[in-house]
């Protein structure tokens, strides 16, 4: 049986000498899927004593965490999800404190230190405001891996610089650190850590075995003795076991599903009735198909059987129904519901009706601008869709775009799409896009896709509607370093007889820059820029024509210069 996560943990908080504990804390370890997709979650959180309302806020930012991180989608990065959840608390913990006394003294608001940390796969990822503490042994000590967020005026004056709920903007420290087996995380409030040195903690831990709830208290019980008049609250976690990169979904359907036979027209399989082949390759075979329950057109999608030893291609072909479940668009491609039990490895999408954008383009090979603008608009709709849940296309092109009967474009095939959440789990299932004319520069260093990629892409589609060409022809697929990508030069769409505006040539040039950094930041403001002329597009009306024309640019040098050297040698011989 292959590893799981598995931890050890005890924690124990006590009031002490006040009146009412203003600490709150917590640890959620759950079960199956999320244990996997999501981790384990410690969190801790310790209320100032100035404000009499601060307990609640400890306690809302603690149990909202546990909770509502996850309820994140799935497919959202530790980071991406951990923040969206820290935001909305902050909010709402200043907008109490706007409405209450301490929106004149934040002092008495609604106001706490937070500390959490999120175990995933083999990584822990911790997020920090306020000055509370995390340790984590090293050797026969604790390293304190934060930050006290805490401004000294005197020896006895103090006061939090950073905490929940005091800005409307909350500016949190995040770190990641690699785990193995037997470490050792402890976690503590100001009650705690400013009267117990860290020996006496790990001595107390080490004493105490597998009871670390026992060694926690013992350590709460010990600050108190030694003077602290604080809420005193302690988290301990010990890394028993980690995952080795099998206990997942993905690859427990890997080991239970049989790589499906080649398939032929009437055949049923797994309750469907086969109609015919729609596309086969060296990787994959595509099928239209009946559901033989609903009567139902559905397409099916088989891995080769040559690609049946490919550990790496089956994960990845998985992945396109995971993902498919998980992006909820009408410009996406959409998972057909099974409610059978499955016997072989095979994905089953809704049937699409017309035709690819390949082919839409051999049949318009000269469309209009308007044209144009709806089928980018809606593709553009798709890769937001996609972007929102922290995931990449990574393989947009004309072959993967669907247009239905009724003019919806869908993005199809999700065989190289980069899921954030899962490349935490598994980083080697990022590959490189299959296809090299789309494919943005950046690839081809070596580096990660991001947002910007697929933006390269679309403009690379959108450019080839208009023009029946590429921007850089087929010279972006042959760089592989910065300088050559560097000094790849843009062709104009306005050396085509088409009337294509000059503005609408800028939004295309920016949309394709080899380089990321000067591309447009969001595809929303490249579909605006396809519509409304860009005024700094406008004022470079101007091309040059080296960027129009290269061919002629550099035959018209040459003739020049022949014209020179012709001249000077007609001077020396006299």
């Amino acid at each position: 049986m292959p590893n799981a996560l598995k931890i050890v943990a005890g924690q124990y908080s006590d009031k002490g000498s006040k009146e009412i504990n203003q600490d709150f804390h917590g640890i959620f370890i759950p079960e199956k899927s999320q244990l996997t997709l999501k981790g384990i979650v410690i969190a801790l959180a310790d209320g100032i004593s100035s404000s009499s309302v601060s307990q609640i806020a400890s306690q809302c930012a603690v149990t909202s965490f546990l909770e509502d991180y996850y309820c994140t989608p799935e497919a959202w990065s530790v980071k991406t999800s951990a923040e969206r959840v820290l935001a909305a608390t902050n909010s709402w913990l200043h907008a109490q404190t706007q409405q209450s006394h301490g929106r004149y003294d934040k002092d008495h608001g609604y106001v706490c230190t937070f500390s959490a940390m999120v175990i995933k796969s083999g990584t822990a990822h911790l997020f920090h405001v306020g000055d509370a503490r995390v340790w984590r042994r090293q050797g026969n000590a604790l390293e304190q891996l934060t930050n006290d967020h805490r401004v000294w005026i005197a020896q006895d004056n103090s006061h939090l610089s950073r905490a929940l709920g005091v800005n409307a903007q909350l500016e949190i420290d995040y770190r990641t650190l690699s785990l193995a087996p037997g470490d050792l995380f402890v976690f503590a409030t100001d009650g705690v850590h400013e009267h117990i040195d860290t020996d006496f903690i790990l001595t107390t831990i080490d004493h105490s075995g597998d009871d670390l709830d026992a060694a926690a208290r013992t350590i709460v019980q010990e600050a108190g003795r030694r003077g602290s008049t604080d809420n005193l609250t302690i988290q301990i976690v010990r890394i028993d076991s980690l995952p080795d990169g099998e206990a997942n979904e993905i690859h427990q359907q890997l080991s239970e599903l049989k790589i499906a036979p080649i398939l032929d027209a009437r055949m049923i399989f797994d309750g469907y009735q086969i109609i015919r082949e729609v596309h086969g390759s060296s990787r994959s075979h595509v099928y239209l198909a009946s559901d033989c329950a609903t009567d139902t057109l559905v397409v099916i999608k088989t891995p080769s059987i040559d690609m049946q030893a490919d550990q790496a291609y089956l994960e990845r072909f998985l992945m396109e129904e995971w993902v498919a479940r998980r992006i909820n668009s009408a410009h996406v491609l959409k998972p057909y519901l099974q409610t059978r039990k499955r016997d072989y490895l095979y994905v089953v999408t809704e049937f699409i009706e017309g035709q690819s954008l390949r082919q839409w383009m051999t049949d318009h090979p000269r469309p209009d601008l308007e044209t144009v603008r709806g089928i980018v608009e809606q593709i553009a709709k798709g890769l937001r869709a996609f972007h929102r849940m922290e995931v990449l296309h990574q393989d947009l092109r004309p072959e993967n775009i669907m247009i239905d009967s009724h003019g919806t474009v869908k993005i199809i095939d999700f065989g190289s799409t980069s899921v954030a959440g899962i490349a935490e789990l598994a980083p080697d299932m990022n590959v490189m896009p299959g296809t090299f004319q789309y494919a943005a520069p950046e690839y081809f260093l070596g580096e990660a896709g991001t947002t910007s990629s697929d933006l390269f892409s679309l403009g690379v589609i959108t450019y080839h509607m208009l023009t029946g060409r590429l921007p850089y022809g087929t010279a972006v697929a042959k760089t592989r370093t910065r300088a050559q990508q560097n000094a790849l030069r843009y062709i104009s769409a306005l050396e085509d007889q088409r009337a294509i505006p000059a503005w609408i040539d800028g939004a295309l040039m920016k949309a394709v820059y080899p380089n990321p950094a000067g591309r447009y930041q969001h595809i929303s403001e490249f579909v605006f820029d396809l519509r409304h002329p860009n005024q700094d597009f406008l004022k470079k009306t101007f091309v040059p024509l080296i960027q129009r024309n290269p061919l002629m640019f550099w035959k018209g040098l040459s003739l020049i210069l022949v014209v020179v050297v012709v001249a000077l040698l007609g001077l020396l011989s006299k």
